[in-house]
């Protein structure tokens, strides 16, 4: 399955970044919350795609990708990473850290682990995979998340007249509603 970003570190420096920027303490276990959230609310958000390739696991302090906590096991680590991201998705990530950014690392574990994708797998045994399709359907429903309308809001603008249009990223995959 295609993903809109490069690689995971990709997402993960971005949210370091920001972090740092905004003078806030990144722990390892919120970069991995924070990654669960990105990835889940745009599958949401864009019809099961995936924001990152990465994959995701059970594991008993909660959802994880593996290969991002090994890579910031020591701190950041020194790898060749994509220093500007797509405008969209940055937008995407900016409305993401607005909304989880500055939670508690208990409030974030408390959303994550409450989705049924995080329970069916962790159920299955430590580090099972947590599907694609089980984050969305998770994130979809809200089961202990906030809605996707509450993560991400939409572009709105008006017309000259007054009128307020919607305004998103052409898609020539998508049919008109």
């Amino acid at each position: 399955m295609r993903a809109d970003v490069k690689s995971a570190f990709d997402v993960a420096f971005w949210f370091a970044d920001t972090a740092l920027e905004q003078n806030e303490y990144l722990q390892p276990q919120k970069l991995q919350r924070l990654l669960f959230l990105a990835q889940g609310y745009y599958a949401v958000l864009h019809n099961g795609r995936k924001l990152m390739p990465a994959v995701f696991v059970a594991d008993e302090l909660g959802p994880m990708e593996p290969n991002i906590y090994a890579g910031f096991s020591r701190g950041r680590p020194n790898i060749d990473v994509e220093l500007f991201i797509p405008h969209e998705i940055d937008g995407y990530l900016t409305s993401l850290w607005r909304r989880f950014g500055h939670a508690s690392m208990e409030r974030l574990n408390q959303i994550t682990k409450g989705t049924s994708a995080y329970k069916q797998a962790r159920a299955k045994g430590a580090r099972t995979e947590i599907t694609l399709d089980a984050m969305r359907l998770s994130f979809v429903r809200a089961e202990n998340t906030p809605g996707v309308q509450q993560v991400v809001k939409p572009k709105v603008f008006v017309t000259q007249t007054g009128k307020p249009v919607q305004v998103k990223a052409w898609d020539p995959g998508a049919k008109n509603s």
